[in-house]
């Protein structure tokens, strides 16, 4: 296999070359499981670990390699190998990491496409799929919005579905599937380009890892029907992997998110709900929190039906998610300074005293 046939391109070569990784031989991560990394290269799958040096230079979480990151590792046998750096990425989606307050966790790295995945007969939410779509155009990845288990519902129902999506989400293509009858595959299919890489985002349950069976053409991940007792899937894959498939694609599979905290301090939400942000420009007040102002444009399209309420609501839900993070952020990075300069002033004292 070429590096090519893993999504190895120019953009990738110039990094590498630009960071002095030439010497090193290059991989992509396609599994992790706790700091442990299984990496394919144009010679095999190499069971990697990373060098002390590269463990104690990291300040957090996204400073360790992750699925789909490109790393220029040393080979020592013919299947251990030792990861030294992470070539530059072209992207990567994030989250706020559940319980962890200011700390993001990494869910793939140097994606092209991400299929927003929602079952239509428990699990479909505009709300998630507003909260996804922020996290994609934060990150600069293309979505796709993918409903499963159509054959669960009727034409009706599957038509009133994508029209209330069309209703607060513009523009984004819709594909609709069964992974049962298959039907919708060969759309879903024709989305998939060679050589580009692509994730899945959703919660457990609504599909993901039969999707991805079907599209390898093999059972890559173990399922299991839906708990009746829990109306949950049964089957939660625990940890990340990365797929070629027989149409050249590069698929990401990733564990069900039960919660998705917006870790977005770009323009992310502002392109999600970009009508709102347009209107916000005609507010009476600058700083206008568009909750209760008088004055406020966006209030009044609101009111007029111009914005679907809903939309709205989760907006401002997810501005305060973002206003938080971003203050926690601040907050830990003020922290850490404050403890840099007393270790420090500590290893001056040391240091006078020892005269």
């Amino acid at each position: 296999m070429k590096l090519e046939d893993l999504g190895y391109n120019e953009k990738l070569q110039k990094l590498r070359v630009e960071n002095n990784l030439s010497d090193f031989e290059i991989g992509r991560v396609i599994a992790e499981h706790k700091e442990r990394y299984i990496v394919k290269t144009e010679n095999g799958e190499y069971d990697a670990e990373i060098t002390g040096n590269l463990r104690f230079s990291a300040n957090s979480r996204i400073d360790f390699p992750a699925v789909g990151d490109w790393v220029a590792l040393t080979t020592y046998d013919s299947d251990f190998a030792v990861i030294h750096k992470i070539v530059p990425r072209l992207s990567l989606i994030t989250r706020q990491a559940v319980g962890h307050y200011g700390e993001i966790q990494i869910i793939a790295a140097n994606i092209d496409y991400a299929f927003l995945i929602q079952a239509v007969d428990r699990d479909f939410n505009v709300n998630r799929l507003e909260r996804y779509l922020t996290i994609c155009y934060s990150s600069k990845v293309k979505p796709i919005i993918v409903l499963t288990k159509t054959d669960l519902i009727n034409e009706q129902k599957r038509t009133e579905i994508i029209d209330s999506i069309k209703q607060r989400i513009k523009e984004i293509e819709i594909i609709s599937i069964s992974n049962k009858t298959q039907d919708g595959y060969e759309a879903l299919k024709r989305s998939i380009v060679k050589g580009k890489t692509y994730c899945m985002l959703g919660s457990s349950g609504v599909g993901k890892s039969t999707l991805l069976n079907n599209l390898s053409g093999e059972a890559v991940m173990r399922t299991d029907t839906i708990s009746q007792s829990t109306n949950k899937g049964r089957h939660i894959t625990s940890h990340r992997e990365l797929i070629v498939l027989e149409s050249g694609g590069i698929l990401i599979d990733n564990p069900g998110m039960r919660e998705v905290g917006i870790a977005d301090t770009s323009d992310g939400l502002e392109t999600t709900f970009d009508i709102i942000i347009r209107l916000s420009l005609n507010c009476k007040f600058k700083d206008c929190t568009h909750t209760h102002e008088i004055g406020c444009s966006v209030i009044e399209a609101v009111e007029k039906g111009e914005i679907d309420k809903k939309s709205y609501e989760n907006y401002l839900k997810m501005e305060r998610e973002k206003a938080h993070f971003e203050s926690t952020i601040e907050e830990k990075r003020k922290k850490d300074k404050e403890f840099g300069k007393f270790i420090k002033n500590y290893k001056k004292d040391i240091k006078k005293n020892k005269y």
